[in-house]
């Protein structure tokens, strides 16, 4: 009975942690470029009360042992990297990937930092920055517009030009530098829609070497969150139903608990 209370405690627990990343997901169902979070679970160790035995020569076996589980527990939160539906916005600076990549930024100390969030903006010096006002890495270091540009354009390999009063030749700026991991779900989440490399994401390898995945900029969209909310709804009240019922099992659990403790009375 006692183990009944704590198996199904642990089941409730693991539900609570459902509901709370479902409750992220459709939080963010707007957020530009989030990338939905999908719970993990394991089962606990198992009690063994009878180990299965082979029958050999006649002999009595039992082809099946008895087995108790313990519960459950929240194994791990992976991070969906699917593609965003890119949604047009008409501003020159705000940028989309179309493919596995992220942008690079340079965060407080000079942390190189990733993102897929292309709103930028340009700041007071006319270097391209993103709404938290880190600095947009290009393949030459931070990308700076000049004051005299006119018109900014952005190629789909992510070269910057842009047209002046003076001259009608578009002038080249800088080529942003776009990056791609062996493991993105492995990338450290900072918020913000901010990424920081760790040893299970791999180092940031630039697209377009060692056979790295084709990466496209598009030019006056942003990418939307890839959160379905269809889905996500049917998965809390899935995981709704599953608290409910593991919480009736802790009841049923201590009902059975106060009938053997008046046993003697």
């Amino acid at each position: 009975m006692l183990r009944a209370l704590y198996t199904a405690a642990s089941g409730m627990t693991a539900q609570q942690f459902n509901i709370d990343t479902i409750s992220h997901n459709l939080a963010n169902v707007n957020t530009t470029a989030f990338k939905r979070v999908r719970p993990e679970f394991q089962d606990l160790l198992y009690l063994t009360i009878r180990r299965p035995v082979a029958v050999e020569g006649g002999a009595a076996g039992a082809p099946t042992g008895i087995d108790v589980g313990l519960g459950v527990r929240a194994a791990g939160s992976h991070t969906i990297f699917q593609q965003g539906s890119l949604q047009p916005t008409g501003n020159p600076l705000d940028l989309a990937l179309s493919g596995p990549g992220f942008f690079v930024v340079k965060g407080p100390g000079d942390e190189e930092l990733y993102t897929r969030d292309g709103s930028f903006k340009l700041d007071g010096e006319g270097r391209l920055v993103t709404t938290d006002g880190y600095l947009v890495q290009g393949e030459d270091g931070d990308i700076e517009i000049p004051p005299e540009a006119k018109e900014i354009s952005v190629s789909a390999d992510g070269t910057i030009t842009y047209l002046s009063s003076e001259d009608s030749k578009p002038q080249e700026v800088d080529k942003l530098l776009i990056v791609q991991f062996i493991n993105p779900a492995g990338l450290e989440k900072l918020g913000r829609n901010i990424y920081r490399a760790t040893a299970a994401s791999g180092e940031p390898q630039e697209v377009g070497e060692n056979g790295s995945q084709n990466v496209t900029v598009e030019q006056g969209f942003l990418e939307s969150s890839n959160v379905q909310v269809v889905e996500e709804m049917v998965s809390l009240i899935t995981a709704q139903r599953a608290y409910e019922l593991n919480s009736k099992a802790v009841q049923a659990a201590d009902e059975m608990l106060q009938i053997a403790n008046n046993l003697r009375r």
